[in-house]
Formats: C-alpha cells, sequence, structure tokens
C-alpha cells in the first residue's frame, strides 16, 4: 500500500484532500499512473487523480460510485522531497505512447520519502497520463509550484524574526515565488540588501505598534482554534450549556471562507466532479444549523461568498449537486412538488418533522383556528418558506388539510379518517376528532 514509501492523504467524506493551512490548489489531471521502477516498495499507483497544490503532489483513486479513503492508497510525495524535475521530450516515439513526464525523488535508505529533500539517495518518478489532459500546463505549473518553495515560506511565517531572516535568505534561489529569474550581480544584491532592510524596519515598526493589540487577542484565537478542533471536528455531542458555544465557532466557521476553492483553470476536465465534493464538504455546517435541509438559492449565496473572488454560475451549482447521486456524500438534492429544489442530509427524516407539526397541530388554539407557514417555521427552527414545503408535504401525506383565505394559507388537522361514512354523526369517545370537537366547544 502507500504507507509503505509514500505519505498518506487524509480525505474529506466526499472524497477531497484535506490540505495543510496554507496550502493551496494549483493544478489536476485526470487518469494518472505513478511508476517507479527504482523503489520495490512503491504502490501500485494507476489511473487516479494527479492533484498539484503548493506543498504536494497528491494522488487519488479516481472512482464514481465509491468514495476513496487514505486506507485506498491515496498518496502524497512532498515537493521538498523532489530534488529536479526533468524536462519532456519531444520526439516521434512520443507521438504513439501516453504523455509522460519524470522527476527525481529523494529517499531514505528504508525507501520512504521524507518531508523534505533530506534522503539519502535519488529515486526518478515518472507520471504517466492515460487521459485527455494539458501536461505542457502541468508541467509548467509544476516548476512554478517547485521553484516557488511555498512550504518553507509557511515556515518562516511560524518562525521568531532571528529565523525569518535566515529562512528567506536560504530560500533567495535563483528563481522568485513567480518563477521569474531574480535579479543578480553586485548592483542586484546591493539592491536587494537596501529592499530587505527598508521591508524589515517598516515590519518592525508595524509589530511595535500592533504589538498590545496581538497579544490580547493571541490568547482568545488560540482558545477559539482549539474549541473550533475539538466541539466541530471530533462529532461529540454538546449538552445545553455548550450550545451557545458551538453556535459562535460555527458562525466563525462560515465567516473564514474557502481556502483553496476548486476552479475550472485549476481541475480542468475534473471540475465539476470536484465542486463536487468540495461543495458537499462545505454544506455540512449550513446545513447542520439550519437543522438539516436549506434551500439551494441559500446554498448558492454561502458558498459564493466563501469563495471569494472564484464564483460559480447557478448552473455549475445545480450540476454539481446533480452529481451526488454517484458519489457516497451524506447530503443530496431534493425537488419538492411545487418546484422548490432544496439540499438536506441523507439521515433527514421527514417522518420527524411531520411528528413536531402534528404535534403543533393538535394544541387547542390550532384545533380552533389552524397553523401559518410562519407558526410552523417558529416550531422548525427554519425559514417560512421551508416550513410551507414541509406543511404542504404533510397535507400530500394526508395529516394536514388545508385552507386558502384572504389571509393566507391556514393548515388544520386532517379529521376526515375518523369520519365514519356509515355514520357521518357518531363520535367516538377517542381519537382527533374528539379532542378536536372539545377544543371547539371550549371556545364556545
Amino acid at each position: 500500500m502507500a504507507g509503505n514509501c509514500l505519505q498518506a492523504v487524509e480525505l474529506t467524506t466526499s472524497g477531497r484532500p484535506v490540505l495543510l493551512p496554507t496550502e493551496i490548489e494549483c493544478s489536476l489531471l485526470s487518469a494518472v499512473d505513478l511508476e517507479c521502477e527504482d523503489l520495490p516498495n512503491f504502490p501500485h499507483l494507476k489511473s487516479g487523480l494527479l492533484i498539484l497544490t503548493t506543498h504536494r503532489l497528491l494522488w487519488l483513486p479516481d472512482s464514481t460510485t465509491t468514495i476513496p479513503t487514505a486506507s485506498s492508497s491515496a498518496s502524497a510525495i512532498p515537493l521538498a522531497a523532489i530534488t529536479h524535475i526533468f524536462a519532456a521530450k519531444k520526439s516521434i516515439k512520443s507521438m504513439f505512447h501516453s504523455p509522460r513526464l519524470r522527476f527525481q525523488l529523494s529517499v531514505s535508505p528504508e525507501g520512504r520519502v521524507p518531508d523534505s529533500g533530506s534522503g539519502s539517495r535519488s529515486v526518478v518518478v515518472t507520471v504517466v497520463v492515460r487521459g485527455k489532459s494539458d501536461l505542457d500546463a502541468f508541467l509548467s505549473k509544476f516548476w512554478e509550484s517547485w521553484r516557488g518553495r511555498a512550504w518553507e515560506i509557511g515556515d518562516e511565517q511560524g518562525s521568531s524574526d532571528a529565523v525569518s531572516g535566515s529562512g528567506s535568505a536560504s530560500s533567495s534561489g535563483l528563481y522568485t515565488r513567480e518563477g521569474t529569474v531574480r535579479m543578480v550581480g553586485v548592483s542586484g544584491i546591493l539592491r536587494k540588501e537596501q529592499e530587505m532592510w527598508e521591508s524589515t524596519d517598516k515590519s518592525l515598526q508595524d509589530a511595535f505598534q500592533d504589538l498590545n493589540a496581538l497579544m490580547s487577542k493571541a490568547k482568545e484565537m488560540v482558545m477559539l482554534a482549539e474549541k473550533m478542533r475539538q466541539k466541530l471536528l471530533s462529532g461529540s455531542q454538546p449538552n445545553d450549556e455548550e450550545l451557545g458555544s458551538k453556535q459562535e465557532m460555527q458562525d466563525w466557521m462560515l465567516s473564514v471562507g474557502i481556502i483553496s476553492p476548486v476552479t475550472k483553470e485549476s481541475a480542468g476536465a475534473q471540475y465539476h466532479q470536484q465542486l463536487s465534493r468540495q461543495l458537499a464538504d462545505f454544506v455540512r455546517l449550513p446545513l447542520e444549523r439550519a437543522g438539516g435541509m436549506m434551500n439551494l438559492i441559500d446554498i448558492y449565496c454561502l458558498f459564493n461568498r466563501a469563495r471569494g473572488t472564484e464564483l460559480i454560475s447557478p448552473e455549475d451549482l445545480l450540476q454539481a449537486c446533480s452529481l451526488w447521486e454517484k458519489f457516497d456524500v451524506p447530503v443530496m438534492l431534493r425537488k419538492f412538488d411545487s418546484g422548490v429544489m432544496v439540499i438536506q442530509n441523507k439521515s433527514h427524516s421527514d417522518e420527524e418533522v411531520f411528528a413536531r407539526i402534528k404535534t403543533l397541530v393538535m394544541k387547542p388554539d390550532a384545533l380552533r383556528t389552524g397553523i401559518s407557514a410562519s407558526d410552523a417555521a417558529i416550531t422548525l427552527g427554519i425559514a417560512p418558506g421551508m416550513a410551507k414545503e414541509h406543511l404542504l408535504t404533510a397535507e400530500s401525506k394526508g395529516l394536514l388539510c388545508r385552507d386558502i383565505s384572504p389571509d393566507g394559507f391556514r393548515f388544520y388537522i386532517n379529521l376526515f379518517p375518523e369520519i365514519d361514512p356509515n355514520d357521518l354523526y357518531l363520535v367516538k369517545d377517542y381519537g382527533i376528532y374528539h379532542t378536536w370537537l372539545r377544543a371547539a366547544s371550549a371556545s364556545g
């Protein structure tokens, strides 16, 4: 398996890779094989998705019927462990077989891939592209990400000022983060030194000005992060005293946004499939807040707000939702008889909603005057529009009856199953009809 030499990749419930804090997706290839003849314990990676990020190469099994997991050989190769990328060869022979690219990988004496290029020997890994993908564009982004060394920049941001200074000096190689050639020569060195000192001086001034505010917020942010990790990711059920803090954490999570949204540029032909998986991961918290069901329009607004400038069209959202039928994700797209489309958890139960509605309409006041969509919305904790759809569904199941008046829709408990067609005036001493008569006579 992949654990023999490559690093395992943690996946979400929809099969999307869990990215590192500062990691961003750059490009994607479909139907890709990874081969390495120099390592006998190299895993059997065939016809999968190859995702290039700023930190790693991620290989995931491509399946439309089951969700891949970390145990099914989802693997990662850190870009820091890559020592050389070979240029693509153009020849007549290459026209008759699948496109390939090769890179040199540093491994340990045991044949495992380390987090950095500190291995004792090098092996060559071949990427074989079986599908129809733009290998030249992928190779260009591969070079750019490898030269950018974003993993070192992330390490520098988390270290002290002294360590950050030495780290930035060591990362200033021949290429910039954008892949362009740096200024060289004596004049270039002097100018870079001057720019570095000016930048350091400005950063120190800003840091000292904001130091008190930073220290006052540091403890609060650490506590918030820990609460988010323990409560939202552990899956534990909170008690009544914790519901307020959980609601607060969910608001924070929804306001953060998506760090690495799936785009057509990065995902290519796999755009809608990867967008569908990312959307399934995103809607988990909003659905939990909304009681397990949300209007598709509300999801569209929340998802686009989280994506920032990488907005999607309504058609892309609808197509992404329709692909959930092919994936084993915990959410689904549902269309009511009225045409309203919603997203709901698969564990959402209409019977549970109907039971709560029946409890509401059986109250004495509701037996006399009925209930409105607003009344049901307050009881169910959802929007009035969604509550109206639930009431209409309950009516179609024979639980409720509807009265249309100038004031709008009013829903009542359905008494017709309680009436004996052979004896219309027979009133039993039990049942819903008897309860309604008692409430009506009490009001009179």
